[in-house]
C-alpha cells in the first residue's frame, strides 16, 4: 500500500478515474532511494502547478486559524453574532489519495478536491465571522484559502481529528461520516447542520449551474437546500441578468453522507469542472469566495427563520 501510495503521489497527473492507468501514458515507479529522500526531507514541487507533492508535516491538533486558513488569513474577525449557538460540520469533496473530478485547463490540470478545499475553508471562515462554530472535517495542514488561479493537487489531506484518508472509496466516506456524527454527540440540542461541496465531471461542453440535494425524509435539510438556493437564484440574477439560473434543489438519498450523517444534510454540486465558462466559478479566486459568501447567506437566513 506504500508503494501504491508513492506511485499515485508521483504520477497523479497521468491518472485517470479513481487512479486509473490510461494507455499510452507513461508512468514512473516509486524507488527506495526516492521514498528515503522523501522521509527525510519533503519538498514540493514549486515550478509546475499540477505537480503533486507529498509532505509528512506534523499536524497540530486541532489545526490553529493560521493553519486552517493561511498566514494570509488566519486572522478571524468578528462581524457579527448571527450565527451565535450554530454549529457546522464543513466537508470538502474527496482528499488524500483520491484527487476527484480532474478538468484540463491549459496546459494544466484541475482537481475536485483543491478547489472544494479552497471554497470550504473560506466557507468556514465566514461562518465563524458570524459566531458560528466550525468544524472542517477534511483538512489540510499547509494549504489555507489560496489566491492562485491554478491551484497545486497534493494528497496530504487528513480526516479531522487526525486520521490518514484511505484510498478505498466508501471506507473515505465512512471515515468522514464517522468524524461528523462523533462531534454531533458533543452538541445535543444544538442547531447543527452539515455542508459538503463537490465539484462535478461531466461533458466538456456541458456548462452547468449549482445544485443542491438533501435526504428525501429530511423537511429540515430540504428546508436548508431551499434557503441557499433562494440566495444562488436572487444573486445570479443580478450579477448575470442575461442568463437565467437553472440550478435545482432535490431529494438524492442514495448519496452516502447524505444518507449517514446526524446533522441535516445539504450536497452541493458548484459546477462542471471540464467546463471552461464552469471553470472560471473556480480559477478566480473572487468567484471561490462569492460561491463561499453566497452558501453563508442561506445558512444565515435558514438559521434566522428556523422554527
Amino acid at each position: 500500500m506504500r508503494d501504491y501510495n508513492r506511485f499515485v503521489a508521483l504520477n497523479r497527473a497521468s491518472l485517470g478515474p479513481r487512479n486509473s492507468l490510461i494507455a499510452g501514458k507513461y508512468y514512473r515507479l516509486p524507488t527506495k532511494q526516492a521514498a528515503t529522500v522523501a522521509k527525510k526531507k519533503p519538498t514540493a514541487t514549486k515550478t509546475v502547478a499540477t505537480a503533486a507533492r507529498t509532505t509528512s508535516t506534523k499536524v497540530k491538533t486541532p489545526l490553529s486559524n493560521k493553519q486552517l486558513f493561511g498566514p494570509r488569513y488566519g486572522q478571524v474577525s468578528p462581524r457579527s453574532k448571527q450565527l451565535s449557538g450554530t454549529v457546522y460540520y464543513l466537508l470538502s469533496g474527496h482528499g488524500g489519495p483520491d484527487p476527484g473530478a480532474v478538468g484540463k485547463y491549459g496546459s494544466y490540470q484541475l482537481a475536485e478536491d483543491e478547489y472544494a478545499y479552497d471554497i470550504t475553508a473560506r466557507l468556514a471562515k465566514v461562518l465563524m465571522e458570524h459566531g458560528a462554530k466550525v468544524h472542517v472535517i477534511v483538512q489540510d495542514p499547509n494549504d489555507g484559502i489560496r489566491d492562485e488561479a491554478v491551484l497545486r493537487m497534493d494528497n496530504d489531506e487528513i480526516t479531522t481529528p487526525n486520521l490518514v484518508i484511505p484510498l478505498n472509496h466508501v471506507a473515505r466516506l465512512r471515515q468522514y461520516t464517522n468524524a461528523i456524527n462523533r462531534l454531533h454527540g458533543r452538541y445535543k440540542g444544538a442547531y447543527q447542520r452539515m455542508i459538503t461541496l463537490h465539484i462535478d465531471s461531466r461533458s466538456a461542453g456541458l456548462n452547468t449551474d449549482v445544485f443542491f440535494y438533501h435526504h428525501d425524509k429530511s423537511p429540515v435539510g430540504k428546508r436548508l437546500a431551499n434557503n441557499i438556493h433562494k440566495v444562488f437564484t436572487a444573486r445570479y440574477k443580478r450579477s448575470q441578468p442575461n442568463r437565467p439560473y437553472v440550478g435545482t434543489v432535490s431529494p438524492r438519498s442514495s448519496l452516502y453522507v447524505v444518507r449517514n450523517s446526524h446533522a441535516p444534510t445539504v450536497f452541493i454540486e458548484l459546477g462542471n469542472i471540464r467546463n471552461d465558462k464552469d471553470q472560471r466559478r473556480f480559477v478566480i479566486p473572487d468567484n471561490r469566495q462569492a460561491l463561499a459568501n453566497w452558501i453563508c447567506e442561506g445558512l444565515i437566513t435558514d438559521y434566522r427563520n428556523r422554527k
